[in-house]
């Protein structure tokens, strides 16, 4: 079995999504991850070495001259073949540092920090823009940064794979304060009560619409939710039988 790739640790999501050549020549686009940015953005932006970069993104330095070498060829592509050049995706995580006084690692953490942008941080499993009821098998949060009832950041989130209540471990990593979502299962809850991580379940819809909703106090959800996404409620047996929520021991276990 594969070895699980290392969320790696980015200061901000980039400001410009994407570049398309002067004179498109439409023979597709080269898509950067977000991690592979972050790499460029401080090996050859900001002339950080390999073991420096390495320790910011909280990441081996092996892993950064892979990821920094795949990026080089990406831009070499765009640049050569003509190609539009987008930044998405990726496994990482936005560094959230201490709250005063940044990351300490020369993050552009500690200057957002200072301005108090980011007080509370929702997280929705994420499809189509809507809510995905199914929160073992979501395979993209997204990710809101809220001040003052205000949003002012987002993000997805690959998760990866992470699977049911491998998930918590995940959205404390990002340090999530709120997850918003559909069905979820007993273990799951636990799991993010124990991180400390409130839970609105039972949502459905737009999921800007429902942080929108949450932040103005008016969002509709079910206290008492349980993983029920085959039309009964078997909370008592969720994870017991294999074809069940989840498919693979369980929703959230």
């Amino acid at each position: 079995m594969a070895r699980p790739t290392r969320c790696r640790r980015v200061c901000s999501e980039p400001e410009c999504r994407g570049f398309a050549p002067q004179a498109a020549r439409g023979i597709g686009t080269v898509t950067l991850t977000v991690d592979e940015y972050e790499v460029i953005r401080l090996v050859d932006y900001e002339q950080r070495t390999h073991e420096q970069c390495a320790a910011q993104m909280e990441i081996s330095r092996t892993t950064v001259t892979e990821i920094y070498e795949s990026a080089r060829f990406k831009l070499s592509d765009s640049l050569v073949n003509g190609k539009a050049l987008l930044i998405s995706g990726g496994n990482y995580h936005i560094c959230r540092g201490d709250r005063e006084r940044g990351c300490g690692r020369n993050c552009r953490w500690t200057l957002q920090a200072k301005k108090g942008e980011a007080t509370m941080r929702i997280a929705v499993p994420y499809e189509d823009g809507q809510v995905f009821q199914h929160f073992g098998h979501t395979s993209q949060m997204k990710i809101y940064d809220a001040e003052d009832g205000a949003i002012v950041r987002e993000q997805l989130a690959d998760t990866t794979g992470s699977g049911h209540g491998a998930l918590a471990g995940f959205l404390s990593g990002l340090r999530v304060d709120v997850l918003i979502c559909g069905g979820i299962g007993g273990g799951a809850q636990a799991a993010l009560a124990q991180a400390g991580i409130k839970l609105y379940g039972g949502v459905s819809g737009a999921a800007d619409g429902a942080v929108q909703s949450f932040l103005a106090g008016t969002l509709s959800y079910d206290a008492d939710v349980r993983c029920d996404h085959h039309g009964h409620d078997h909370h008592d047996h969720c994870g017991e039988d294999k074809h069940g929520c989840g498919g693979h021991g369980g929703c959230g276990r």
